[in-house]
């Protein structure tokens, strides 16, 4: 087993450090667990353009989509346009609102056309929410994006004060208790400076962020289609690669574009990187319709185009512990020459199993099939299989070949760690990749998101046939491409992760897809499943020493998870299943094996989410005495509210209308909640007693209009899980074992 020297886990970066030490892009991140919250249309369906779905409402100017008990982070939020704002953050019970400029002024902005010269606007306050780390949809052609770290200590809630066009998402970070942070996490204080690196890091997007004064290669190559080139094979050392360029002649762009790029680590038998070179660095391709100098400025990679040259820049660390072989492999029919290249890497005589390698899972999708999500990486089929540790770090995607922009009503779904419910809910494809309103038909290169490829309205070449000159579009501007990289709010696993995506609003578009997952990943597991109790059967009841007082018999739950639609074209996608299920009012008792050498349990369990705002106080028996671990709150349930105007949201009245309000009941009952536990009650047990004391939060769905069910705590099935240091050895995956 190689471990680390202390056998512990190294600091998490958190809030402005995540961004100060982007170096750490590569350790992992055990401990840590992402959800992404939004305002998604729970059937599976794209109503409201998956906007305008609540929690609940407090008032008519505050409509809640996230609710959060416990300590954690807001790293991202999105949000149509200015829609929503003012919005407030509730941050450990003190309200605060955020805006935009264009709220003042709503109703002449919505008039805006993109062909029209459109006044700058920003984030109020600006001190607080600086450009580049929160842009408006001026920048963004379509969306409010924020980047800035929002720490909380006890809770935190985001609510919309206006909901025509309503649509949005939201990433957070809990932590398990005790992990070491790089600093203490502390409520977000509104009086203090952004971080100033972390502004720096953002406005150095394009540039050369990487170290300098570390080992240098580089070289120019003839590519000679389908051979094979090794360009760099590192042999005999640990470190990590921190830069990887590429240059070609403009003349050739397109052709290098279409390459293939492969890298493999210590010798493995698979590649982590087996995918088109231009994809990699965050574009479809390399065709630069409009004679832009950027066709990606982001900070992990960039395209850029000088008079003469492409010029190709890759900076995400990647470590390796003994080698590391970069090739390319031409797929042009002509050759490719004067391909410059040049790699940096640093030396590391100390690798810990805390650092993980970088992969890239190419997937491709010529015939999607209706009704299913696209699997643009499961981690469980990755390069030979099993159970891995990392996290996610970002997507590029090709979404039409016709100029078909309808794809992207495409909500992201991501599962953690077998997860049945996904922790990971967006509401559309072009949201993700930090866009609105089709990014206007526009094309946007951000920091860590971008629409690079593609037009709406492509323009005409001349083609001469030997008797007169016919226009015809080029086909290569009707394909679309979109980018998303994710870096303090990257996605942490512990065994396995599955990242799918909607092609269409209802799985329903046959467009060709392509896809890169970008994701950190060690092949072992640090989260290890090592009991499960199933409410309900008598058995497991017994074994597991289960009592509840105040309880329901057990009963029988015909229903879903929410996936997608369940039918499509008269056929059925998801069947329901039945579940046995109990639910309190009072407490329920129960024993959990774990593994004793842990550093920290995660639970999870399944519920029925017909029970809205479910919560509980957990308590550990320690030591003979019972020690309460805080409160485990499920907010929402299967009844949300729509509230959205009277007034068609595409007219300009609607900016000023209260909502109407109407429920929204889905058949989607079976739902996933997880909570954490620290080392210091979980270490060196073979045991786990815990104790769920029901202690309701009783709400209305909105004011004066309760919740179809009244609130009680539902279970169906608790999974203790133990967090590990992942057992990995690279000499393990050689081939010359």
């Amino acid at each position: 087993m190689m471990t680390n020297k202390s056998n512990e886990l190294p600091e998490t970066p958190i809030a402005y450090d995540a961004y100060r030490h982007w170096d750490r892009w590569s350790q992992l991140r055990i401990g840590v667990r992402a959800t992404m919250r939004s305002t998604r249309d729970r059937s599976g369906g794209n109503e409201t353009v998956c906007g305008n779905h609540f929690l609940y409402q407090e008032s008519a100017d505050s409509n809640v989509v996230a609710d959060i008990e416990g300590a954690g982070i807001l790293y991202f939020w999105r949000a149509n346009f200015w829609h929503g704002s003012p919005w407030l953050y509730e941050i450990d019970g003190e309200t605060h609102r955020v805006e935009e400029t264009a709220t003042a002024c709503r109703m002449e902005a919505h008039s805006y056309r993109w062909e029209e010269e459109i006044p700058p606007h920003h984030f109020i306050p600006e001190k607080q929410f600086p450009e580049p780390l929160a842009l408006t949809w001026v920048q963004n052609h379509g969306s409010d994006l924020s980047w800035v770290p929002i720490p909380f200590e006890n809770s935190f809630r985001m609510a919309y004060s206006k909901t025509s066009c309503g649509t949005g998402y939201g990433i957070f970070h809990t932590f398990l208790p005790g992990i070491p942070l790089s600093q203490p996490l502390k409520a977000f204080d509104w009086n203090a400076d952004p971080d100033p690196e972390a502004v720096a890091l953002f406005n150095a997007a394009g540039t050369d962020i990487a170290p300098q004064d570390i080992h240098g290669l580089s070289g120019t190559v003839d590519l000679l289609p389908a051979c094979p080139n090794t360009i760099v094979h590192l042999k005999d050392s640990a470190g990590q690669l921190r830069a990887i360029h590429f240059s070609i002649s403009r003349e050739q762009a397109v052709d290098f574009g279409s390459c293939w790029l492969k890298i493999t680590w210590d010798d493995r038998d698979t590649a982590s990187i087996d995918c088109p070179l231009s994809l990699f660095f965050g574009a479809a391709n390399l065709y630069n319709r409009d004679d832009r100098e950027w066709l990606v400025k982001a900070i992990p990679v960039h395209i850029r185009f000088t008079p003469n040259r492409c010029e190709l820049g890759c900076y995400f660390p990647m470590p390796f512990f003994h080698a590391a072989k970069i090739e390319l492999i031409s797929r042009s029919s002509q050759p490719l020459t004067d391909v410059q290249w040049n790699v940096r890497y640093e030396t590391d005589p100390a690798p810990t199993q805390s650092r993980a390698y970088f992969h890239a899972g190419y997937a491709d999708f010529p015939q999607p099939k209706k009704g299913d999500d696209l699997v643009l990486l499961d981690t469980r089929h990755a390069e030979g299989g099993g159970d891995w540790t990392g996290h996610i770090v970002g997507t590029t995607f090709t979404f039409t070949r016709q100029n078909y922009l309808r794809t992207l009503e495409g909500i992201p779904r991501f599962f953690f760690d077998g997860a049945k419910h996904p922790q990971g809910y967006g509401t559309g494809t072009e949201e993700w990749g930090g866009g609105g309103d089709y990014w206007g038909g526009r094309n946007t290169t951000l920091p860590l998101a971008g629409h690079p490829c593609g037009h709406n309205k492509p323009s005409k070449i001349k083609k001469w046939n030997g008797e007169e000159t016919i226009y015809h579009q080029n086909p290569i501007e009707l394909t679309h491409s979109a980018y998303r990289f994710l870096l303090a709010d990257l996605m942490p696993f512990g065994k396995n992760a599955r990242v799918q995506l909607e092609h269409g609003g209802e799985n329903e578009t046959l467009e060709h897809y392509e896809s890169l997952t970008y994701w950190y990943g060690l092949p072992a597991a640090s989260l290890h499943l090592c009991d499960t109790l199933n409410v309900g059967d008598i058995s497991s009841e017994q074994d597991h020493d289960y009592a509840v007082t105040q309880g329901s018999d057990p009963c029988e739950i015909n229903s879903r998870y929410e996936w997608g639609v369940d039918h499509l074209d008269g056929q059925e996608i998801y069947p329901a299943h039945t579940e046995k299920e109990r639910h309190h009012r009072g407490e329920s008792h129960f024993r959990l094996r774990i593994q004793p050498q842990n550093i920290g349990v995660l639970l999870r369990r399944t519920c029925d989410y017909l029970y809205p705002n479910q919560r509980a106080e957990i308590w550990i028996r320690h030591q003979g005495e019972w020690a309460s671990q805080g409160f485990w709150y499920s907010p929402g349930s299967t009844t949300s509210v729509l509230a959205q105007p009277p007034t068609n949201k595409w007219k300009a009245e609607a900016e000023e209308e209260d909502p109407v309000n109407e429920e929204r009941t889905v058949n989607r009952r079976f739902y996933e909640t997880e909570f954490m536990i620290g080392k210091e009650w979980t270490q060196n047990k073979e045991h786990l007693e815990i104790k769920a004391v029901f202690s309701p939060r009783d709400k209305d769905l909105w004011p004066g209009h309760p919740f179809p069910e009244k609130s009680a705590w539902s279970e169906i099935r608790y999974d203790a899980y133990c967090f590990t240091l992942p057992d990995f050895n690279p000499l393990r995956n050689t081939h010359e074992n």
